[in-house]
């Protein structure tokens, strides 16, 4: 039997026509992304499900993981998704997470939309960060209508630390469809922001970017973040 690894589920995104999952370990407080053996390690409706059922934000979830994972090259999360099922431990509220906030004063290493390969491949293999928990306290979303007639929409965030990113794209499932229903993003909240796989745009000249996306929207309650500054900010 494989061993199992616990994460509380703080992305459950789309890639590709599947999934990402990624979360916190709550033992070492460190992200972990599983992968799959497929070219660009989305996880599979077949894998993923618990019980039949989504992985939900804030769920505890055991998943049999390997001791390391294809990293792509820039990526540091990544552990390998063994056989055997993922099984569904329990929940936690956005209160428990506030502490994985990053205080660090960039999200994701810099003020871009963006972070290029070789900037990533540079820094020692721990730093190579592609997710990051961030406490959102303005959030503004763009709407438009495709061809297909289904909404794209892009969002502005601004931090607690005061970073502003612009017009990011959205690849939360549940979030999107909060916007379909024509709600709004409720401030402060919680964001996921990962960092995509290599993408070059028409006429990108430059090193390839991965490029900054909203990977989960959590709302807070009030009670929630009256006393933050009583948790622990850890330093990642």
């Amino acid at each position: 039997m494989s061993p199992l690894t616990s994460i509380i589920c703080l992305a459950n995104s789309w890639k590709h026509g599947d999934r990402c999952i990624a979360g916190i370990n709550p033992e070492t407080g460190r992200w972990i992304r599983p992968i799959s053996d497929l070219e660009d390690g989305r996880i599979p409706r077949s894998m993923r499900l618990l019980e039949g059922k989504e992985p939900q934000l804030l769920d505890i979830i055991q998943i049999p993981l390997g001791k390391t994972g294809n990293d792509f090259g820039f990526e540091s999360e990544n552990l390998s998704v063994l056989p055997g099922r993922w099984k569904k431990q329990g929940q936690v509220t956005t209160k428990e997470v506030l502490r994985y906030c990053s205080s660090e004063p960039y999200i994701l290493h810099n003020y871009k939309k963006f972070v290029t390969v070789p900037e990533l491949a540079r820094k020692p293999f721990a730093l190579r960060k592609t997710l990051q928990l961030v406490h959102v306290t303005e959030f503004f979303v763009e709407k438009k209508q495709r061809e297909t007639g289904t909404n794209q929409y892009k969002a502005t965030i601004v931090s607690r630390n005061g970073q502003r990113l612009s017009r990011l794209g959205i690849t939360d499932p549940l979030f999107v469809k909060k916007l379909d229903q024509g709600n709004e993003p409720i401030v402060p909240c919680l964001v996921t922001v990962s960092l995509s796989m290599p993408h070059r745009p028409p006429n990108w000249e430059g090193d390839d970017p991965c490029w900054k996306l909203i990977a989960a929207v959590m709302e807070l309650e009030t009670n929630d973040y009256d006393d933050q500054d009583e948790l622990l900010d850890l330093p990642f």
